[in-house]
């Protein structure tokens, strides 16, 4: 090293404990916020329930790792740090809708669930999957519904059909992502995982095509649907077979997928 060289400075990283390491989360997070708006007519307003979604999510993953690791100090800054950007982010909109408030109940009893899971190191489960999955899913008619001003006691957007229509076809995608990544990367080595995974995205085609059939939808968008479920079921079947796969190449291969789903969804309803 010459007289005029520098040593390099040290990168700075964020600690781990700030960044959920749930790749294809992301996709599973974002698109039923998005997916709703789009059906509401975007609004500025949903650009901050989105941005106070997505911080109450890292609160969540920051709370289920604090409460998995035994409550270790290292997640508690992340699990405060947070939970303040939720509150900051999330008042301006239960002041402009208090209506909102009306869907807490049906949060926190999944939320309650959720986190019953963490504390039983159960997170990874099928139970705590299909869990997360509801109440991601259901988060297309928070925002279908986040301009609205309903009378009586139903909470915004429940009572939009076409809302519960797509969060049942954005659900019934999620819920196949839950085999599929399972036989890619914790379970690879289970072939009965990799079974269950082909035979509900089998299900899930014969569903498409039911769909199309009858048209709901029909034209152009029944016939993407089942050309998108003819590919969910290629990837299951086929992909498993290939090996290990680093994980975040599974979870970019499912925000590609998510963008091909919330496509069809929007299209279909």
């Amino acid at each position: 090293m010459t007289t005029t060289e520098r040593p390099r400075a040290p990168r700075r990283r964020v600690p781990r404990a700030w960044v959920p390491n749930q790749h294809g989360a992301w996709a599973m997070v974002v698109a039923p916020p998005v997916v709703g708006a789009l059906l509401a007519g975007p609004h500025g307003v949903h650009a901050l329930l989105l941005a106070a979604w997505l911080a109450a999510y890292c609160a969540y993953f920051a709370l289920t790792q604090w409460l998995r690791s035994g409550r270790r100090r290292r997640y508690r800054d992340p699990v405060l740090g947070y939970g303040a950007a939720t509150a900051v982010l999330g008042l301006p909109l239960v002041a402009a809708q208090p209506a909102l408030l009306r869907w807490a109940p049906a949060f926190a009893l999944l939320l309650g669930a959720s986190l019953r899971y963490a504390a039983r190191r159960a997170d990874r489960s099928y139970g705590n999957d299909l869990v997360t999955i509801a109440a991601a899913s259901l988060m297309t008619v928070v925002a279908s519904g986040l301009l609205d001003r309903p009378e009586g006691w139903w909470p915004p957007g429940a009572d939009d059909p076409r809302a519960w229509a797509a969060t049942g076809l954005l659900a019934a995608y999620l819920v196949g992502t839950v085999p599929y990544v399972k036989s890619m990367i914790r379970e690879r080595d289970r072939p009965a995982t990799a079974r269950l995974s082909a035979g509900y995205h089998a299900a899930l085609l014969a569903g498409a095509v039911v769909l199309a059939a009858a048209g709901r939808p029909g034209g152009a968008a029944g016939v993407a649907l089942v050309v998108v479920a003819v590919g969910l079921l290629a990837r299951a079947v086929h992909l498993p077979r290939r090996g290990r796969v680093r994980p975040a190449v599974v979870g970019a291969g499912e925000v590609v997928a998510t963008l091909a789903v919330t496509a069809v969804t929007l299209a279909a309803v």
